[in-house]
């Protein structure tokens, strides 16, 4: 099992790009498992559930397409993570934290309970990004630090001269990062998912 771990701010595009990059690795994978993408849902409201549920110790889980099931985290993530290891063992496992949460550490506790260390993708808005880094320095530098990529989502709502200051402000916290400039509503590039998850995966 591999995993990702998807952090950001509520209302800066994470449950589109969740949805972009799972058809992503369904689309392409070559695995015959019968899940190749599940999700664990840490944000209430963000993906609406409404398909058939699928009963697996305790976990209320639903598909959301062919290939792609979610769950929403009721307990301990690490406990929620083995289940889901045990029960269904998908190919890939998303997390879609809070906006407030720490992925690195979210990171530390899934390697040592299942054995997997995902990678870390954040989503930033480019229209609030400095003013929420002027706000909160230290949960937006903690979140970007050790990151895999950052997506700096909704460039359409800012000019070309503030998208490239925001990519600059985060490589200068993070200068081993992959910082893409996207407009989640139009779409991912694949290019874009073929990057970040390559030969790293």
């Amino acid at each position: 099992m591999k995993g990702v771990i998807l952090g950001g701010f509520l209302g800066s595009g994470k449950t589109t790009t969740l949805l972009s990059l799972a058809r992503y690795l369904v689309e392409t994978s070559t695995s015959d498992k019968e899940y190749k993408v599940m999700i664990i849902e840490n944000e209430v409201g963000e993906i609406s559930i409404d398909d058939t549920f699928i009963s697996g110790s305790g976990l209320q889980v639903s598909t959301l397409f062919s290939g792609c099931a979610c769950c929403t985290l009721s307990g301990e993530l690490t406990s929620t993570a083995q289940l889901i290891q045990r029960d269904f063992d998908p190919e890939w496992l998303i997390i879609e934290t809070t906006g407030v949460a720490y992925p690195r550490s979210m990171q530390e506790s899934l390697e040592h309970a299942v054995k997997m260390r995902p990678k870390i993708l954040v989503l930033s808005d480019a229209f609030r990004f400095e003013r929420q880094l002027r706000a909160m320095r230290t949960l937006i530098e903690d979140q970007i630090v050790g990151s895999d990529a950052v997506l700096v989502n909704k460039i359409d709502l800012v000019d070309a001269e503030a998208a490239d200051r925001v990519k600059s402000l985060i490589v200068e916290i993070e200068p081993n990062t992959q910082v893409e400039l996207i407009t989640a509503n139009e779409g991912v590039d694949e290019a874009i998912w073929d990057a970040f998850i390559g030969e790293r995966s």
